[in-house]
């Protein structure tokens, strides 16, 4: 996979990475529950460089990570699809939702983080990639 391309579920805003993904990764923290409105948000961690955005309806939702450092979150204003996130403590990289994708045929979880705010009823195969909160830098 050497680019991805995707956008929010009423196509008001699009974007596109030149550059391909480094990893990714499914979150189980609170705030990545509450954003997505599910158990986790699987997310696709691309360089910044590279990231282009398009679309009048993006909108930024200003929030704070447990490391206290700020994490942007961005959305559609116009069908509230979550499309990615910036977050101080990585810089250089945005986390793309991997729903808002247009082909999500080659995703495979490469690890699993915030394992410690996991649901109970979420199935984490034996032997996964976990981490507890965030994996070291």
């Amino acid at each position: 996979m050497n680019r991805i391309k995707g956008g929010c579920l009423c196509g008001s805003v699009r974007y596109e990475s030149s550059q391909a993904p480094l990893m990714n990764a499914i979150c189980h923290c609170v705030h990545c529950q509450k954003q997505s409105g599910s158990a986790f948000s699987m997310n696709v961690v691309v360089p910044a460089a590279g990231f282009e955005v398009a679309g009048a309806t993006l909108a930024t939702f200003d929030d704070v990570g447990a490391s206290g450092l700020a994490v942007k979150r961005h959305f559609c204003s116009a069908c509230g699809s979550p499309l990615y996130t910036e977050l101080e403590a990585n810089r250089g990289v945005v986390a793309v939702k991997a729903g808002t994708l247009d082909d999500t045929s080659w995703l495979k979880p490469q690890m699993h983080i915030w394992r410690s705010s996991a649901q109970e009823w979420v199935s984490i195969d034996d032997g996964a990639v976990c981490f507890e909160r965030n994996p070291d830098a």
